[in-house]
């Protein structure tokens, strides 16, 4: 079978398995990441793929690069912001939980898995590593507090880079060919390049920020030339010290998510998108190398292993790293519990696995099948039982029932407000701080900043809410915005206005608010005349059929409220069914022309 053996059609049979487990994965509302390392071992194990015999030297640098862009990927969805509440906890996490975890994982190794205190120390310092690639998925899923979702986000992207310093400096350790292995000089020859690798991805991060937003680069290669800089400074950064390139692209990450770099969505989404099938592939890659061979040097004792780093070692650290936090301790244990690995961990095992066998450590070898156990066991212990402990310990929030409102305007406010007249829970999202003074002012809740950036960013949880409304001045803003959000939220729960006549007929951006499609332009020009919200009970006495005669000429429904507290919105394809109990939402003209005139006089008070 030529074809088969083509390097050219391994490589995109990696990437149809990777993008095709997460397909099915999402479709079966499974962790994407436990099914690619099913797929990969399976694809390894009949000999469709072979990594050392398809890619030979190729496969270390490979990966490392993947890991890199992945890892920055991640520092990019870490924004200081998220540190107000969670900001001393993180401290802990990577302060405290981590050189616990790691004691008691060089213990747990020695002792349980029985192997030396050299090697014990090596694994020790790389399991201290929880793995964003699977945390993000996992923690995208659940509806939990914001405050526990950053937490373990930050934990996971910080700590990456910190795991594998602490291998590099155990290596350096183990292989020291001198009389007597000092360690405080490999400590101070770590911390210096680590201290450099820092220096030198915020650097980068500021040059970009600086470079793109004065128009030295233009839209077309601001992508490219971004993920150029990235495998650049990881590579400077590794010739410097191996595996110190981690934190480079973690910090320019950082610096990057925190500073204004006025670009394009596209941007954004290539980076996203670039992550997720650098994911896909490191991981099909990775889990194919686990043969046979390597299964058969799996012990028994291993199984001891994984009890105690799951058992043991997790909860200890973090319960002794949360003792004096003001996390509540429902979060704590969540917290405890959830400790996934992932592609870092696999990798770095990996890579010196092979360079402690090349050096001659008895034992060495067993490192690459204990950390596919690792991973294996977290992924699915942690991956399938996240949702249940969440639910058992009271902090699974559930299906939100709130509504968004992309768009601070008088009509989007004044519908904010009959909606928080019924008990929901309303935002109004607006990148003007100006326009978010009316929504302020009527004490309904706000969110500064672009929705597109925030919803990517993770900087707010869609899963608070049961409908998405874009209604914002900008006819191409709101289709972009439904486009974009559908397919994580549905396209079902996402409606928008209409800015004029010709949008009516576009297809494919979402549906549009009332049955009528009205425009923008005519909303506000009602508004201004006096037109309100109104709420209506059905009744048996009351009906469907008398509240619709009951409507002047251009009046309609907006929204049907059930005694479930969904909220169900009219537009031009859905015509939610009205029941007795609901209770209807419409859009209505003042009764009488003095009411007209009482309208317009109290908006006039108001504005001055």
């Amino acid at each position: 079978m030529e074809i088969i053996d083509s390097l050219m059609v391994k490589i995109a049979l990696i990437g149809l398995l990777g993008i095709g487990a997460q397909w099915v994965a999402w479709r079966l509302g499974k962790p994407a990441i436990a099914l690619m390392l099913v797929v990969g071992i399976v694809a390894g194990a009949i000999g469709l793929i072979d990594p050392e015999r398809d890619f030979g030297a190729l496969q270390e640098p490979i990966i490392k690069l993947a890991v890199a862009v992945i890892l920055f990927e991640g520092g990019l969805s870490l924004n200081f912001r998220e540190l107000r509440q969670a900001g001393g906890a993180v401290t802990m996490m990577v302060l405290i939980a981590g050189p616990i975890a790691w004691v008691l994982g060089t213990g747990a190794a020695h002792y349980g898995a029985g192997l030396s205190w050299e090697i014990s120390a090596l694994l020790g310092g790389i399991m201290i590593v929880t793995g964003p690639t699977v945390i993000g998925p996992m923690l995208r899923t659940l509806s939990i507090p914001a405050r526990t979702k950053n937490i373990l986000k930050w934990e996971g992207i910080v700590n990456d880079p910190i795991g594998a310093l602490l291998a590099v400096g155990i290596y350096a350790y183990i292989t020291y060919e001198g009389p007597n292995a000092n360690i405080a000089a490999i400590s101070m020859d770590v911390l210096a390049a680590s201290f450099v690798a820092a220096v030198l991805g915020a650097a980068l991060g500021f040059a970009v920020t600086w470079l793109f937003p004065r128009g030295h680069v233009p839209e077309f290669l601001k992508a490219p030339l971004l993920l150029v800089t990235v495998i650049a400074g990881f590579v400077i950064a590794d010739l410097i010290k191996h595996e110190t390139g981690l934190i480079t692209v973690t910090v320019m990450g950082m610096v990057l998510g925190n500073r204004q770099i006025y670009s394009s969505q596209a941007l954004y989404r290539f980076k996203e998108d670039l992550a997720v099938i650098l994911i896909s592939g490191v991981f099909i890659i990775l889990s194919a190398t686990l043969d046979w061979e390597t299964v058969q040097e799996f012990r028994p004792q291993f199984v001891i292993f994984l009890i105690l780093l799951l058992f043991v070692v997790r909860p200890v650290s973090v319960l002794v790293a949360l003792l004096f936090t003001s996390i509540p301790w429902r979060e704590r244990m969540f917290i405890a519990w959830i400790a996934p690995r992932g592609i870092v961990a696999v990798a770095i095992t990996g890579l010196f696995a092979i360079r402690l066998v090349d050096h001659g450590l008895e034992g060495a070898e067993v490192l690459v099948p204990l950390s596919f156990a690792v991973v294996i066991a977290t992924i699915f212990a942690h991956g399938f039982s996240a949702g249940w402990v969440a639910d058992r310990l009271g902090i699974n929030e559930g299906k939100g029932d709130g509504i968004l409102i992309a768009g601070a305007t008088r009509w989007s406010v004044a519908l904010g407000k009959l909606l928080k007249s019924l008990d929901i829970n309303v935002t109004i999202a607006d990148d003007s701080q100006f326009a978010l003074r009316r929504a302020k002012e009527a004490e309904l809740n706000v969110h500064h900043g672009d929705i597109l950036d925030e919803a990517h960013n993770d900087n707010i949880d869609l899963g608070q809410y049961q409908h998405l409304i874009a209604a914002t001045d900008n006819d191409s803003q709101n289709q972009l915005i439904t486009a974009d959000l559908g397919p994580e939220m549905g396209y079902e729960q996402i409606s928008r206005l209409a800015n004029d006549g010709t949008s009516k007929s576009k297809i494919g951006h979402g549906r549009l608010l009332f049955e009528s499609g009205i425009d923008f332009g005519t909303l506000l020009d009602r508004e201004q005349e006096g037109w309100r919200f109104s709420k209506t009970n059905i009744t048996e006495q009351f009906s469907e059929e008398k509240y619709r005669k009951n409507l002047d000429v251009d009046e309609e429904p907006l929204a049907v409220f059930k005694p479930d507290r969904r909220i169900l919105f009219f537009s031009t394809d859905a015509r939610p069914v009205i029941e007795e109990g609901d209770t209807v939402i419409s859009f209505i003209a003042p009764d009488t022309p003095e009411e007209r005139k009482a309208d317009r006089d109290a908006r006039e008070a108001e504005r001055q």
